[in-house]
């Protein structure tokens, strides 16, 4: 294991450290995030199947696109230290989540929706134009993944009685990681020994932001269709094949300390909703996750 070479004696990080800047930068848009309707309702319903599906696909298209980024830019010397395919990589998890879901010709059932379109369009340019960037999504997903997510994926095996052998949730499985905590610290080590001026620190703080705005971009997006459906589909109804649902509650990793202990519904069964929005489906489904996820880090 890594030391952090800015700590001090004591062993406390500086509030220069890359790290501690993206915690303290995205903290206003993270309690915005995590007061949307969609997040507040996290733990008041259930994970239904289908709305879970699209979720996938959405992840699918959001980590597809960040790996081959970091996979175009794995020399770079201001992202290389951050390289981990083998423990992190997550887009042939999906697949193989899709292919359980959808079945072997899972690729003509799922499409990319705008919102989550206009994510994979950031993410392709910043690995074009100014790598380093990815940094800043890299680390607000991985690190969510390894904290929250690891409570979601308890929640949702529950509350869909997926098989207890793990199909459907490779997503959250991290074979190649033995200790999700010692493996944290070594990449927030690595990320905060990464030769960066201020200036580009506080571009990488600006970029996370940006991360956290196209999750809620696509919480408005989906309140919005939310409105067309009569109010009885959301609160019961079977599902129709190719939704998701998303636990949420007030924060994410409120949501994931309460799911801890013993909170384990969520509400939104848009059943019908997905033969009139299947985009929106897919675009609730995955990036309730995503916050889920992404507020983890704060308290790790």
């Amino acid at each position: 294991m890594e030391t952090r070479g800015n700590e001090d004696k004591e062993g406390t990080l500086s509030p220069e450290d890359l790290s501690e800047m993206l915690a303290a930068g995205t903290k206003e848009v993270h309690e915005k995030a995590e007061n949307t309707q969609f997040v507040k309702d996290f733990l008041r319903g259930r994970i239904r199947k289908e709305l879970f599906k699209l979720g996938a696909v959405a992840l699918y298209y959001t980590y597809t696109a960040m790996e081959e980024e970091i996979e175009r830019n794995k020399d770079h010397p201001q992202f290389a230290p951050l390289y981990f395919p083998v423990e992190l990589h997550r887009h042939e998890a999906l697949a193989r989540d899709l292919e359980y879901f959808y079945g072997p010709e899972w690729r003509n059932q799922i499409t990319c929706s705008k919102a989550t379109q206009n994510y994979v369009d950031r993410i392709h340019q910043v690995g074009r134009e100014d790598p380093v960037l990815l940094v800043a999504h890299a680390y607000t997903r991985y690190m969510g993944d390894l904290s929250g997510g690891q409570v979601l994926k308890k929640v949702a095996q529950r509350a869909m009685k997926l098989p207890p052998t793990g199909e459907g949730l490779e997503f959250y499985q991290f074979d190649g990681i033995h200790s999700a905590k010692a493996f944290k610290q070594l990449y927030r080590s690595r990320m905060n020994e990464l030769e960066l001026d201020m200036e580009t620190k506080k571009k990488l703080v600006d970029e996370a932001v940006k991360a956290f705005h196209f999750n809620m971009e696509v919480f408005e997006e989906l309140e919005e269709i939310g409105k067309t459906i009569q109010e009885d589909v959301l609160d019961a109804g079977m599902p129709v094949h190719g939704a998701m649902d998303g636990d949420i509650s007030k924060c994410p990793y409120y949501a994931a300390k309460m799911a801890a202990s013993g909170g384990t519904a969520y509400m939104c069964q848009m059943a019908m909703a997905v033969l009139r929005h299947p985009t929106g489906q897919v675009l609730f489904a995955t990036w309730f996750a995503a916050l889920a996820g992404l507020a983890a880090w704060y308290l790790m």
